[in-house]
């Protein structure tokens, strides 16, 4: 695939956007997309979850598009030659870290991170959560993957709209890092009365939490939060905990399988709350995509690729 060299163009003159929207997106801010550039194409299509491609999208549409915002919809490398940037609906990227488009070319995809106790993922959804956790008068222990041990490392590059999340790092008491089972339980073994987990869904995180992490969770009785993806914690394993209450409990967004099946053991797992899917759903959810979208785009139009939540192709986030 040939990627067009970028470089300043102010008014976006020559470049196509296509938006592929789950719901009608706000159109004020389409507008003012479209009023800050100019000569930038915009077209959108809607493609509700699960439901068949617009009619009137045409395959062609690919071949002069630069820009395109979807949730899973993807072009087959050498269908969209000119595409330049790609923005996703979602905070994370696991579902698509395996498409051509991902692996064979080296286009930017951005993440929607920030649309949406111990902190396991200190992102921008990890930091939210950290700021209500304070404001509930809770001692926040947070974990990444990478040391973050000055004041500069512990800053948040990532969209955080205003008077939210944790910009500077400031909240947690202590700071746990490093991406082996002996320094993640380190961080389990840390006291923890509620354990959120927040970490993208890699290869490296794929059973993070199973039998062993349980068992030292079980120390404290930790209640046990998912709102990330449900094959970071291991089912079974998860389902032992909760009924030998070594756990106190579990709040689950995300679950694997999912959707859970009807007859599923975990439904009827003790002390264990499961919502569908739905803890990123806000009625700003789409203003504030619009947001990191048109803030991307401004660092197109001014030849700059260092789009912000821009998907990490080693570690898959």
């Amino acid at each position: 695939m040939t990627l067009v060299r970028i470089s300043n163009n102010k008014t976006l003159k020559g470049h196509k956007a296509i938006i592929f929207s789950t719901v009608e997106p706000p159109q004020a801010q389409i507008d003012a997309i479209q009023k800050q550039f100019p000569d930038l194409a915009i077209k959108t299509f809607i493609q509700p979850w699960g439901a068949p491609l617009d009619p009137s999208f045409k395959e062609e549409e690919w071949q002069d598009t630069t820009v395109l915002l979807t949730a899973t919809l993807l072009p087959k490398p050498g269908q969209a030659p000119h595409l330049q940037y790609v923005q996703l609906t979602s905070a994370g990227a696991n579902h698509l870290i395996k498409d051509p488009l991902f692996t064979d070319t080296k286009i930017p995809f951005s993440t929607a991170n920030g649309v949406h106790g111990g902190i396991l993922g200190y992102g921008s959804i990890g930091r939210q959560t950290a700021r209500l956790s304070k404001a509930l008068g809770l001692d926040v222990h947070a974990y990444t993957l990478h040391p973050r041990n000055t004041p500069e490392s512990r800053r948040d590059d990532s969209y955080t709209p205003p008077g939210l999340g944790d910009p500077e790092g400031e909240f947690p008491s202590k700071w746990f890092s490093g991406g082996s089972k002996e320094e993640i339980h380190q961080f389990l073994d840390s006291g923890l009365d509620i354990l959120v987990i927040s970490v993208p869904l890699t290869d490296k995180t794929k059973g993070l939490i199973s039998k062993p992490e349980f068992e030292i969770l079980g120390k404290k009785g930790t209640f046990l939060i998912n709102i990330a993806r449900g094959p970071i914690v291991n089912t079974d394993d998860l389902i032992e905990a909760l009924n030998s209450e070594t756990i106190k409990g579990a709040a689950l967004d995300v679950t694997d399988p999912e959707p859970l099946p009807d007859q599923h053991p975990l439904w009827s797992a003790k002390n264990v709350t499961i919502t569908p899917h739905i803890s990123a759903a806000s009625s700003f959810y789409y203003t504030r995509l619009l947001e990191i979208f048109r803030l991307n785009l401004e660092r197109l139009s001014q030849g700059r690729n260092d789009f912000i939540n821009k998907v990490n192709r080693k570690e898959g986030y």
